[in-house]
């Protein structure tokens, strides 16, 4: 089991927008949401050139800040998502990716049954300071 997917504990990450902008200054943050359930599924980031080859492939592709390179969600895993439409904000420093899965997974992490989840599928307890796993 992996504690940071899988366990109580929070462990927020606020360092995540500095390491990103330092490994890809030219970055952005784009929300990913379901079209159909408007569920959330992640947030991630894009610079110019996976907004671009978003665009030509109609799949949501982003900047990975651990990798250095383009990432198509899910495309190693079959768990990729059609690109929908695109949202930007007033100040446009963020975007919205309305997607929709191809084969229904959504997450990398699985459930006990095996089923890939929402990226959201812990909430945070603000009584105990834990997380309760709303998928396990």
């Amino acid at each position: 089991m992996k504690e940071l997917e899988e366990g109580t504990a929070l462990q927020l990450d606020f360092s995540k927008l500095a390491k990103a902008a330092a490994a890809c200054p030219t970055v952005i943050p784009v929300a990913v949401q379901n079209v159909d359930t408007q569920e959330i599924i992640l947030v991630a980031y894009v610079n110019e050139a996976a907004l671009q080859k978003s665009i030509e492939t109609q799949s949501a592709v982003f900047w990975s800040t651990s990798r250095n390179e383009l990432w198509e969600k899910g495309k190693s895993s079959g768990e990729t998502f059609e690109l929908v439409d695109i949202l930007t904000n007033c100040e446009q420093n963020s975007i919205v990716y309305k997607v929709r899965p191809r084969r229904g997974g959504i997450c990398h992490t699985k459930n006990r049954d095996g089923e890939p989840r929402n990226c959201y599928y812990r909430r945070l307890d603000t009584e105990s300071m834990e997380l309760r796993n709303l998928d396990p």
